[in-house]
């Protein structure tokens, strides 16, 4: 099998398990509705994608009695008794992040290139995310 593309929703939706099947081959899958093209990917695919080529850039810094971690550029922060704790949230606060982005934050000018970062979220686990965040295990 290769490439598979079909030029209308409803052809697609004739053919969805062989949609399917291609994407999760890592084929190219795709479909037209309207003037649009959309891909179909298999999300454990985009998610290791966008790991690799999206470093979280956290800073994980003493403070206090405790941490705090950051990635610069975005509004995203938390903080923690302990170094796991603070991971800890910050794993809570980018799922908080994700979830406000795709109800309100998407069309906004500053939050709409984060559609990567926002799949990324998604399509992870809190230990693939963890792993992200301190950059190990990618």
């Amino acid at each position: 099998m290769s490439a598979v593309h079909y030029d209308s929703y409803t052809e697609a939706r004739a053919h969805l398990k062989d949609l399917l099947d291609a994407a999760d081959r890592g084929h190219v899958a795709s479909l037209r509705r309207d003037s649009a093209t959309t891909a179909v990917v298999d999300a454990e695919r985009l998610r290791s994608y966008l790991a690799s080529v999206t470093p979280s850039q956290a800073q994980v810094i003493p403070e206090g009695e405790g941490w705090s971690v950051f990635i610069p550029g975005l509004p995203v922060a938390a903080d923690g008794a302990t170094f796991d704790e603070a991971i800890t949230e910050m794993i809570a606060a980018l799922r908080e992040y994700a979830e406000d982005w795709q109800e309100r934050l998407l069309n906004a000018p500053n939050h709409r290139e984060n559609w990567g970062l926002v799949q990324l979220v998604s399509f992870s686990d809190d230990e693939q995310l963890r792993d992200w965040l301190i950059g190990s295990k990618q």
